[in-house]
């Protein structure tokens, strides 16, 4: 299983956002959604064995499950309009239980931290972060949870929890990239381990 955690500090954690302003009014919620897609889409086909969660300004989690996952079309407004519906459900989630609010996607009521600890069980969790060690330096994990950050850098508190809780920190390249070009430069990492030929 490939996990991806992206942390949202600008997003909405209510649904009463318009679909077609998503890099103003939404809080770039354009950046998340562009982050799902990359984590999920192939050509022509759907990553089953990924698992995405959105987290949304440090209060709701929506986490999107590959196996599971229907209606998800690659562009950012339809996938905005999931994240929309799971924060419909907003009343629904209590505590940390999640609410399925479409197949393949649900909300909880947590954080970053709890988002975090729950993902990272019996998972090796990866901060992609452009001081790390070269990404060609590092074995694949089997089962890895990258973390990454929206257009702002992680907070103190944040980057400390990281700090605390990663096994590896690396960097994809020399120059700084886009969250969701890190996911898919990460998908490429490891569908390609032992390649040899190209």
């Amino acid at each position: 299983m490939r996990q991806f955690v992206v942390v949202g500090h600008d997003a909405p954690t209510a649904p009463e956002f318009s679909l077609d302003d998503l890099a103003g009014a939404a809080g770039r919620l354009d950046v998340l959604c562009r982050c799902v897609n990359s984590a999920f889409f192939l050509s022509h086909d759907i990553r089953e064995d990924v698992r995405a969660h959105l987290v949304l300004a440090d209060e709701y989690t929506v986490t999107f499950e590959g196996s599971d996952l229907r209606r998800l079309n690659p562009d950012e407004r339809s996938t905005a309009a999931l994240v929309r519906n799971a924060l419909e459900e907003r009343e629904e989630a209590i505590g940390h239980v999640p609410v399925e609010t479409s197949p393949g996607v649900s909300l909880t009521r947590r954080g970053f931290e709890g988002t975090l600890e729950d993902a990272a069980r019996d998972s090796t969790v990866v901060q992609l972060h452009e001081d790390g060690d070269p990404v060609v330096s590092v074995d694949p994990p089997a089962n890895p949870l990258f973390v990454l950050s929206d257009h702002h850098d992680f907070t103190e508190d944040e980057a400390a929890l990281l700090a605390e809780r990663a096994d590896e920190r690396v960097s994809l390249g020399p120059k700084r990239l886009h969250a969701d070009h890190a996911i898919t430069v990460a998908h490429n990492y490891l569908d390609t381990d032992g390649f040899t030929d190209y």
